[in-house]
């Protein structure tokens, strides 16, 4: 199982993995051997609760197609299953940072005593400021 929050997870049957040779430097291994990993997770077909799906096909993500396949590759590590954790940990953090709700504001007021200080403040400045200018009334 595959565990985005307390109340969902979706079965491992539902992402697919394929190996695919690595990409970058690294000699002769990178040649012969599959240790990328590409992961597809259908969101239509998934077990995901219908305003999760909504939310994330209705994201504007890199890693998510036209048709609602994330699609992950991994190839920071030298072995396959190390690659496979990451693109698992990468989908997880998609999902949950998709479909995170995001509180509401709660609306607050100022306090008097913060008026107060903010208009003595503004004063001072003023006060300050008109000190600048041009000194009037002295003879030349």
């Amino acid at each position: 199982m595959i565990t985005f929050s307390r109340s969902v997870a979706v079965p491992d049957e539902e992402v697919t993995f394929s190996a695919i040779r690595a990409q970058g430097a690294g000699g002769q291994h990178v040649n012969k051997s599959s240790t990328a990993i590409h992961l597809r997770f259908d969101i239509n077909a998934s077990s995901l609760p219908d305003e999760w799906k909504a939310r994330l096909l209705a994201a504007s993500h890199h890693l998510i197609t036209a048709e609602g396949v994330v699609i992950i590759k991994a190839q920071e590590y030298r072995s396959q299953e190390m690659n496979r954790e990451a693109a698992l940990a990468r989908l997880v953090m998609l999902v949950r940072e998709l479909t995170a709700t995001q509180k509401r504001r709660k609306e607050t007021r100022p306090t008097r005593a913060s008026k107060v200080r903010r208009l003595e403040a503004k004063t001072h400045k003023s006060a300050t400021k008109a000190m600048r200018g041009k000194v009037r009334g002295m003879p030349d």
